[in-house]
């Protein structure tokens, strides 16, 4: 019987040590980012995100909304580190995410998710963070999920300088970021 549960124990400890390795470096999610976003001459939006995290749930579901998914497919690649998860779902984190995050001057203290919009050579374009004090908002700090309408004013301009935003797609992001859970 030990010897049956000690090979179970290697088996499921093997299973588990495959699971960790098939997430990949943050390193090797963005050198293959900006291959493709090179190849298709696009800008990238990298976005932080945690497995807990509701606000980083919220902002995937409305980017892959079918009402607005063409506009970022057509302008950005888009994609995702993973940062901040419990000790249960460490192995989730990207290893060198972290590292990732401060290059492009954040912390783990601005919350989730932070994302930011990259050019296709990895030059920093713009952030989830004010530049300037905006009504309660500070500069600097972060909006992540746009939700409220300034909010989603500030990201739009954000879009506005990065891409190509119709009026059109404009107005659907505005809506759909906007609209009330």
């Amino acid at each position: 019987m030990k010897t049956i549960f000690f090979f179970l124990s290697i088996v499921l400890f093997q299973i588990n040590l495959n699971a960790q390795q098939d997430v990949l470096s943050a390193d090797k999610v963005i050198s293959t980012t900006l291959q493709l976003a090179s190849k298709q001459n696009k800008n990238v939006i990298l976005i932080f995100h945690a497995s807990w995290c509701g606000w980083c749930k919220r902002m995937d579901k409305l980017m892959n909304n079918d009402s607005c998914k063409s506009y970022f497919a057509k302008n950005y690649i888009v994609t995702h580190l993973d940062v901040d998860e419990t000790d249960a779902k460490k192995n989730l984190e990207n290893p060198g995410a972290d590292a990732v995050r401060v290059k492009y001057g954040a912390s783990k203290d601005e919350g989730l998710p932070m994302w930011f919009i990259l050019d296709k050579k990895g030059n920093l374009l713009d952030d989830s963070r004010y530049k300037v004090n905006i009504g309660k908002s500070k500069a600097g700090d972060n909006i992540g999920c746009p939700n409220s309408e300034q909010e989603v004013t500030y990201f739009i301009g954000m879009l506005k300088k990065t891409s190509k935003l119709s009026l059109e797609d404009e107005s659907i992001i505005r809506n759909l970021f906007q609209e009330k859970k």
